[in-house]
C-alpha cells in the first residue's frame, strides 16, 4: 500500500493508477488487487475484496464462486468471530489489573493459535516449520481453551521421532523435511506435554494412540547436524512407547553425573559447548529431573512399575549430583564445556550467571531449599534490570573473552539470547518466584515484562519500538538500543505467559473434572472474577482476598471441604466463591 520508500500520507496506492502487474526478482513481493470505484458525493459502498488458493483451478473457481459478494463475505467473517469469541472466552478474568485483563482474555492465546500454531511465521521469521519443542510448549497453554488442538499436537510431534528416541529440531509439513541435530532436549517435551495432559484432561486413551517413527541414519559425532527428508519406518509404537524412548534416549551423562548437552539444550546459541559430546548441562539436569517425577507417577498409574522405578531412581542420582556438582556458592551453574570448564560460575570472565538454572532449580523440585533461596536472590539482585524494566537471561555478555560457547557469541552484547531479555526465560523466572512463595516479587517481574507497560505512554513507546499488545522474544540491554523490543508475534513467551497469570499467579488448575483456584495475588488487590466455561456450562468464580491460603470454597451456596470445584457439564450457570484468608486452626 505504501510502496517502497512510501509513507502513510502519501501512499503509492494512491499515486498510481493502475497496478504494473510485472512480477520477478528483484521486484517489491506483493500479494495486491486495485478496483476503480467512482462515487458520487455522499454515496458510500461497501467493497469485499477476496484473496486465497484452491488445490487446482476447478477448486480456485469453487472458492472465488463461495465467497463472491459481501455477503457472503460478512457471513464468513462473523464465522472467525464466533469462533475467536468461543475459543478466547472459555477462561475470562476480571482483575483490578487491566494489563493482566487484556493479555489473559485474548491478546495472548490469540498470539499462541493464529501465530505460533497456524502461521507459524512472523514478520521476523518467515519459516512455516513445526519446531519439536516449540509448539509443543506453545499446546501447553490451551489445556483450558483447545485441548483438541494439545492433544492433536501430542500425538503430531510423536510422529516425528526417530527409533532411537531422538527426533527432528524442525520440520516443515506436508512433506516433512527438516534437520536431525545433536539437541538434547526437544525429545524430552514430548513426556513433559504429555503428562500434563493427562494430568489435566484425565484421558489415558492418547497414551495407547499409534504413531509411526521416522527412519533416517544418526547424526554424526562430528556434524552439527544434517537437513534431510527422512522415510518412514514400519515400526509403531503407542504414544507412551514413544514418550518411554525418548526418556531413555535421555539418560546419557557425563563425567559430573549431568546431561549431555550435546549441540544445544534450550539456548541452541549455546551449540559449541558439549561439541565434542562431553559437555554437560545444569539446567537439562534440572529439566531431566522433573520429566522423570512427573512421567514416574504416569508410568506407575498405567501400571508399568518397571519404567516408573527407573525414572526414580535415575531422578533420585540426578539430584544427588546437581547438589554435588551444579552449585557454584551463590547460585547454580550454567554448564560445564566439552575440557570441564565451568559456565555459569563466579569464576567465569562472561555469563557468569544464567537464569535458566535459578529458575528452573524451584520449578522442577529439585533444588535444595535453601539453595533455591540463594539462587533466586542472585537471579533477582545481577539480573533484573529494573532501570530498562527487563530481566536478563544471563550476564555479563559474551564479547571479548576466550570462551566459545557457539553462535550465541555472533549476537551484538545486550542483543538477544546474548545477555539481552530473552522473555522465555524471564516468565519462567517469574513463575520460579511465585512457586517459592515470593508473590510480590513474582508480580513485580512480570510488570517488568508485560508488554503493555513498554507502550503505555509516547516516551515508552519510542524507546520499546515495537507492537505493545503481543509479547516479544527479546528486549534489548545493549546501551545504543536498551529497552528496545525484538522479534514479536512469533516467540513461545505467549504461551509461557498465559500460564504463568492464569496458573502461577491466578491459580487456576484444571485436574482432570476438578478445578483448583489456589491464587497469588497482591494484596491490594481485595476480589476479582473468573469466568470458566467447562464445556457448556458456565462457572462465575469470584474470589475474596483476606490475606492468606484458601480456606473456604463454596458453590451454589454448598461448602467444598476438599477445597476444589467439581466440573459438571450439566448446562447451568453455577457460583462460586472462593475465600483467601488464614487457615481456621
Amino acid at each position: 500500500m505504501f510502496g517502497r520508500n512510501g509513507h502513510p500520507s502519501q501512499p503509492a496506492c494512491m499515486t498510481r493508477a493502475r497496478l504494473s502487474g510485472r512480477v520477478g526478482a528483484g521486484l517489491d513481493p506483493c500479494f495486491a488487487m486495485q478496483s476503480v470505484i467512482a462515487l458520487a458525493e455522499g454515496e458510500e459502498r461497501e467493497i469485499a475484496f477476496a484473496f486465497g488458493s484452491g488445490r487446482d483451478l476447478a477448486d480456485a473457481r469453487h472458492l472465488v464462486a463461495r465467497f463472491r459478494g459481501v455477503e457472503r463475505a460478512r457471513v464468513a467473517l462473523e464465522e472467525v468471530w464466533a469462533f475467536w469469541n468461543r475459543t478466547l472466552g472459555v477462561v475470562h478474568v476480571q482483575t483490578p489489573d487491566r494489563a493482566v485483563n487484556f493479555l489473559a482474555n485474548g491478546w495472548l492465546l490469540y498470539q499462541v493459535i493464529a501465530c505460533r500454531l497456524w502461521g507459524r511465521s512472523g514478520f521476523y521469521q518467515s519459516g512455516g516449520a513445526f519446531g519439536f519443542r516449540d509448539q509443543l510448549q506453545d499446546s501447553l497453554a490451551l489445556v483450558h481453551a483447545a485441548p483438541v488442538m494439545l492433544r492433536e499436537h501430542i500425538v503430531r510431534g510423536a510422529s516425528r521421532q526417530f527409533a532411537e528416541g531422538d527426533v527432528q529440531h524442525w520440520w516443515h509439513p506436508p512433506l516433512g523435511r527438516g534437520v536431525r541435530t545433536h539437541i538434547s532436549d526437544d525429545y524430552l517435551w514430548l513426556p513433559f506435554a504429555t503428562c500434563r495432559y493427562v494430568e489435566a484432561l484425565g484421558d489415558l486413551g492418547v497414551l495407547d494412540e499409534k504413531v509411526g517413527f521416522l527412519d533416517g541414519r544418526a547424526v554424526k559425532a562430528d556434524e552439527d547436524s544434517y537437513y534431510d527428508q527422512p522415510m518412514r519406518s514400519e515400526e509403531v509404537a503407542t504414544v507412551y512407547e514413544h514418550c518411554v524412548r525418548a526418556i531413555s534416549h535421555g539418560l546419557r551423562f557425563g563425567v559430573h553425573g549431568l546431561p549431555l548437552m550435546g549441540s544445544g539444550d534450550w539456548n541452541d546459541g549455546m551449540n559449541l559447548v558439549g561439541e565434542h559430546g562431553k559437555g554437560e548441562s545444569v539446567w537439562l539436569a534440572f529439566f531431566l529431573y522433573d520429566v522423570l517425577v512427573k512421567f514416574a507417577a504416569l508410568a506407575r498409574q498405567r501400571g508399568d512399575l518397571r519404567f516408573a522405578g527407573t525414572c526414580t531412581e535415575e531422578a533420585t542420582r540426578l539430584r544427588t549430583n546437581i547438589e554435588a556438582q551444579a552449585w557454584d556458592g551463590d547460585w547454580y551453574r550454567r554448564a560445564y564445556f566439552d575440557d570441564g570448564t565451568p559456565l555459569g560460575s563466579s569464576t567465569s570472565p562472561e555469563c557468569q550467571i544464567d537464569s535458566l538454572p535459578q529458575s528452573w532449580s524451584v520449578l522442577s523440585g529439585a533444588g535444595d531449599p535453601a539453595r533455591t533461596t540463594l539462587a533466586l536472590a542472585a537471579l533477582d539482585r545481577r539480573l533484573v534490570r529494573r532501570d530498562l524494566g527487563v530481566v536478563q537471561l544471563f550476564d555479563p555478555a559474551f564479547d571479548t573473552s576466550t570462551l566459545e560457547p557457539g553462535y550465541i557469541k555472533g549476537y551484538v552484547p545486550g542483543v538477544r539470547e546474548n545477555g539481552g531479555q530473552y522473555t522465555h526465560a524471564a516468565v519462567w523466572a517469574a513463575m520460579a518466584f511465585a512457586a517459592a512463595g515470593d508473590v510480590e516479587r513474582a508480580w513485580e517481574v512480570f510488570g517488568l515484562i508485560n508488554p503493555i507497560h513498554h507502550g503505555d505512554t509516547a516516551a515508552a513507546i519510542e524507546v520499546y519500538k515495537v507492537e505493545p499488545y503481543v509479547v516479544a522474544a527479546d528486549v534489548y540491554t545493549n546501551p545504543q538500543h536498551a529497552g528496545r523490543g525484538g522479534w514479536t508475534w512469533y516467540t513461545g513467551s505467549a504461551g509461557w505467559m498465559y500460564q504463568l497469570l492464569l496458573e502461577s499467579l491466578l491459580g487456576v488448575r484444571l485436574v482432570v473434572d476438578h478445578l483448583h483456584v489456589d491464587p497469588k495475588i497482591p494484596a491490594a488487590w481485595r476480589a476479582f472474577d473468573l469466568h470458566y466455561r467447562y464445556r457448556e456450562t458456565m462457572f462465575h468464580i469470584h474470589v475474596e482476598n483476606h490475606g492468606g491460603v484458601v480456606r473456604r470454597v463454596r458453590c451454589d451456596d454448598v461448602d467444598l471441604p476438599e477445597l476444589a470445584i467439581p466440573m459438571r457439564d450439566d448446562r447451568v450457570e453455577h457460583r462460586v466463591v472462593v475465600e483467601l484468608g488464614e487457615p481456621s486452626s
